[in-house]
């Protein structure tokens, strides 16, 4: 992967990576990947519209609230663990 001065991937790296290990459906890596391209943008952007711009993604990121509760292995390890609480795994012999 390519990476900035900062040691972070590019956006389009990024992306191929997360599209590699499934998960773009997280909404946490997702939410990387957008401050990932504000970032690169913002050079071309004007600064009331890039300010604007964080504090969406900001907001947005805050409104996924605590997710990482029960998910903390898989959200900051990248290992994932089905929580006891939740309902039965799809599939499983329980499964309605």
């Amino acid at each position: 992967m390519a990476a900035s001065s900062d040691g972070t991937p590019n956006a389009a790296d990024l992306a191929r990576y997360l599209e590699q290990r499934g998960e773009l459906s997280k909404p946490w890596m997702l939410q990387l990947l957008r401050l990932t391209k504000l970032k690169e943008s913002r050079d071309s952007m004007d600064p009331q519209e890039y300010m604007e711009a964080l504090q969406e993604a900001h907001a947005d990121l805050m409104r996924l609230g605590e997710f990482w509760k029960g998910r903390e292995q898989e959200v900051f390890s990248g290992r994932y663990a089905p929580s006891a609480v939740v309902e039965p795994l799809p599939g499983s012999a329980e499964d309605r």
